[in-house]
């Protein structure tokens, strides 16, 4: 059973097409004490880091997806979802993030370059693979996926699964054991896409 992790910061519905769309039934959870029961789990999220914090903290949903985490059983986050498996984020001041992956979230630098970067990043672009891990089993080293987002993590390459170019190199996909997290958006990605979902649902 896969269950998503349901606390009104997110487009659950485009993540559960995604999931039957491959044959595979996800349920949405709202209820904390009803997490451990899942075999896998999505953590979703669109919007401010804190504000997604504050959803999960309201109850306790935070510590229930920190105790699944540390369950071993497999944990996905997607797009903000990813972001808040870090210890912190720079949005809108400083945020506290779940911790379960060493590293924070910043910014993109606007004006790193001649020409200012558009914020936010939003579009196709390519994700290269940095190294071996089931999510990205069937796919080429380096594929396209949906991006929309304006803040980025920072982490130790050892966590960095994927990485990707917009006008400067950033981690857009990490794993630390059973702990996975993809920046772009895989369910409005297509094949490639379905095929991560796909993969996480095969874990």
């Amino acid at each position: 059973m896969i269950g998503i992790v349901d606390y009104n910061m997110g487009n659950l519905a485009s993540v559960i097409n995604a999931f039957a769309k491959v044959g595979v039934d996800a349920t949405l959870e709202s209820d904390p004490t009803k997490l451990a029961q899942y075999d896998k789990l999505i953590l979703p999220g669109v919007g401010a880091f804190g504000d997604a914090m504050e959803h999960l903290q309201e109850n306790s949903m935070d510590e229930a997806v920190i105790a699944y985490a540390q369950s071993g059983k497999p944990l996905l986050g997607i797009c903000l979802g990813m972001q808040l498996l870090f210890e912190s984020s720079e949005e809108f001041g400083s945020n506290k993030g779940l911790g379960l992956i060493p590293g924070k979230v910043v910014a993109f630098d606007e004006n790193k370059f001649d020409h200012p970067l558009k914020v936010p990043h939003m579009g196709w672009n390519e994700l290269f693979v940095q190294k071996e891990t089931p999510l990205f089993d069937g796919l080429k080293k380096d594929f396209y996926l949906y991006f929309v987002h304006s803040f980025h993590a920072v982490c130790d390459d050892k966590y960095a699964i994927g990485k990707t170019h917009y006008g400067y190199e950033f981690v857009s996909a990490v794993q630390n054991d059973n702990i996975y997290g993809i920046q772009p958006h895989p369910e409005k990605s297509h094949e490639n896409g379905l095929k991560i979902i796909e993969n996480f649902a095969k874990l």
